[in-house]
């Protein structure tokens, strides 16, 4: 866990919030006033992610971006499951606890299941639904997609399993982390200086702080995430009547664009796609600053 303080250098300068009500100390920065917008981050990542868009955002609206359990300035308790529901339970107590509504989710990597599972289980709080790099977990799509198993990222986990390397890795993340994103799809290679090390080491400092990033692929790529998903269909058409985006970077190389494009325009067929070349799964870090301008827009279209 990360001091509340550190700002690494200027590069994180917003003011440390704790929530205490899903049993850890879970840190979320709330900035700017207006209608909601809650930024969920994935693996390996915190909310420093979302730095250079959390700004122009906060300019109308209120942001919130939580870190999940295990990742970022938030705790990472030992005796808790890393799982996709426990992470979707720790974001309703935060979303409970601020007693918020009218919520646009932004979406990324788990952050997509994260935000989906929370939706269909409590349509009436939100609002929109934007997704980026990611999937909601609820499309169709046919036997024409690229298999996510077939991934760069999830072939390289299955095939360090047995070995023991994909563990040896992932609960390492503090000297590996950016080999880690690379693998995934980094494709913005001049954002790397010593300081963004820092900042996406720093949560990872031993074996036992990096439970996080190791179970977040492991949950997926065992499927236990599937009953979860599945408890939470009956809710799926009330998300659909809402407005949602997808913005994909075509560059994943953990969540085929094929498989995510096709799985969204199953689910919201008269949404916009929006596909950006040259920019990977760290879409965040690729692009900023086209991805604000689309959400922008996104949410004037959509009032």
């Amino acid at each position: 866990m990360i001091s509340k303080d550190e700002t690494f250098h200027g590069t994180w300068p917003f003011t440390p919030n704790f929530c205490d009500a899903a049993g850890f100390s879970q840190h979320f920065i709330d900035i700017g006033q207006g209608e909601v917008i809650i930024c969920l981050h994935g693996e390996p990542t915190w909310g420093y992610l979302y730095r250079k868009m959390i700004p122009p955002l906060a300019e109308t609206n209120r942001v919130i971006v939580p870190d999940h359990m295990g990742f970022g300035k938030s705790e990472t308790p030992t005796d808790r499951e890393y799982t996709l529901q426990t992470h979707t339970e720790n974001l309703a107590s935060l979303i409970e606890s601020l007693a918020l509504d009218d919520i646009t989710f932004v979406m990324q990597d788990w952050g997509g299941p994260i935000g989906t599972a929370y939706a269909v289980r409590n349509p009436e709080k939100v609002k929109r639904l934007i997704y980026m790099n990611t999937i909601a977990g609820y499309g169709r799509v046919s036997d024409s997609v690229t298999p996510i198993i077939e991934s760069p990222w999830f072939k390289w986990i299955g095939e360090g399993l047995e070995s023991g390397r994909t563990e040896q890795v992932l609960r390492n993340a503090g000297s590996t982390v950016v080999s880690i994103m690379k693998i995934i799809g980094l494709q913005n290679s001049s954002v790397i200086d010593d300081t963004w090390i820092n900042a996406y080491s720093s949560p990872f400092p031993d074996y036992e702080s990096s439970i996080g990033a190791y179970e977040f692929p492991i949950d997926a790529y065992l499927g236990r995430i599937v009953d979860y998903v599945l408890e939470g269909a009956d809710g799926v058409p009330e998300i659909q009547s809402k407005p949602a985006i997808l913005l994909e970077g075509l560059e994943d190389r953990a969540i085929p664009p094929d498989r995510a494009i096709e799985g969204f325009r199953s689910l919201w067929p008269k949404e916009k796609i929006v596909e950006l070349p040259g920019v990977g799964h760290f879409c965040q870090e690729d692009a900023p600053d086209l991805l604000v301008s689309h959400i922008q827009e996104f949410l004037k279209v959509n009032p």
